[in-house]
């Protein structure tokens, strides 16, 4: 429990202290934030403010998570380093992305099969590295079965191992993908992204270590959780509570920096790593649901321009058809919040409840 508190201080004075230094660097090298033509006019008083802030966010998150277990002198686990590297690596694809952006001084940076590419390897690494590594008692990072709040009896091998291993490298994906490009879509609005993105990590904490208090190899019962490493996973949550908290100082309205696309990305394949290596895959649409109702947003409003020509909001994502109806971006943010932590309450009574449900 120690390395979680560890892991949760030094995140957040990193970000709080390093956020400020990389500010003045990216100032310094004219790295400012590029706004499109087409969004809300309001924006663009924002044009060259510094963006690629989620870069502070990764490395307070990393360098938290190594202090912690230095500190200990407890060496790291293979779940906490997948998810790490599922964070890093979707970082470095908006990273990319953000440089092209500012680098050229257009609003298009990596085309959208690029970035796809750049996603689907970084995701089918993790995917397949997460079945390998078993533990002393045979247990892996991930599993082959579709998980709620825990595994069920949809297992995605059900025709033999390899074609269980390419469905689940395919369903890992589709969560990754979903995941990262949710929090990208939420970003937009100072801070929004940011604040919702605290709340599931912080939920993916109490997961975790509710999860280590009953795992079934320390201590089996009729309702354990199968979970390789959740002690380990809740440090590495806690350290991107910790970094998004920090980071939050200066991105709260108005914005002294953006995370970008290399925040945004990165924070949702962090989520997404979370989930699928606790075994809460379908528990993050609910814990997520603020990600998910701002990317059904987009997706409606597509449909619906392609099938009849007509829109159903102002304009998409979600965030912004508030903005042209007039409301100021911090009472959008802030009930965006409020969203964002109902949905974050009630994806944790759900699992909890089902726990007290289960329990002898």
């Amino acid at each position: 429990m120690k390395a979680v508190v560890i892991a949760s201080v030094v995140s957040l004075v990193l970000a709080l202290l390093g956020t400020p230094m990389f500010i003045r660097y990216l100032v310094k090298q004219g790295y400012g934030q590029f706004i499109r033509d087409d969004g809300p006019t309001s924006h663009h008083t924002k044009r060259g403010t510094p963006t690629m802030g989620g870069a502070v966010i990764i490395l307070s998150t990393v360098l938290a998570y190594a202090i912690a277990h230095l500190v200990l002198w407890n060496p790291p686990t293979v779940s906490g380093l997948l998810v790490l590297f599922l964070m890093v690596g979707l970082g470095a694809v908006g990273f990319a992305d953000d440089y092209i952006k500012i680098s050229r001084q257009r609003s298009l940076g990596l085309r959208s099969g690029q970035k796809l590419i750049g996603q689907t390897l970084v995701g089918v690494i993790f995917a397949a590295l997460a079945l390998q590594f078993p533990n002393e008692g045979l247990r892996r990072p991930a599993s082959t079965h579709i998980s709620f709040v825990r595994d069920t009896a949809i297992d995605l091998a059900f025709a033999g191992p390899i074609i269980g291993m390419v469905l689940f490298i395919l369903w890992a994906n589709l969560m990754i993908a979903g995941t990262s490009n949710g929090v990208n879509l939420t970003d937009g609005l100072d801070g929004l992204a940011t604040g919702s993105s605290v709340m599931v990590f912080g939920a993916y904490v109490v997961i975790s270590i509710w999860q280590f208090n009953q795992n079934c190899q320390t201590n089996p019962g009729v309702n354990c959780y199968d979970v390789r490493d959740p002690l380990d996973l809740a440090v590495v949550a806690a350290a991107g509570t910790g970094a998004c908290f920090g980071f939050l100082w200066w991105n709260a309205s108005p914005a002294k920096i953006f995370m970008g696309d290399t925040g945004s990305l990165a924070l949702g394949g962090a989520l997404a790593g979370l989930a699928i290596l606790s075994r809460t895959e379908l528990l993050i649409i609910i814990l997520g649901g603020l990600f998910v109702t701002i990317t059904l947003s987009v997706i409606i409003q597509v449909a619906s321009f392609k099938s009849t020509g007509k829109r159903v909001f102002r304009m998409a994502p979600l965030q912004h058809h508030f903005e042209l109806l007039g409301w100021q971006e911090v009472t959008i943010v802030i009930r965006f919040w409020i969203v964002a932590g109902l949905f974050v309450a009630a994806g944790l009574a759900i699992f909890y409840g089902e726990w007290v449900v289960g329990a002898p």
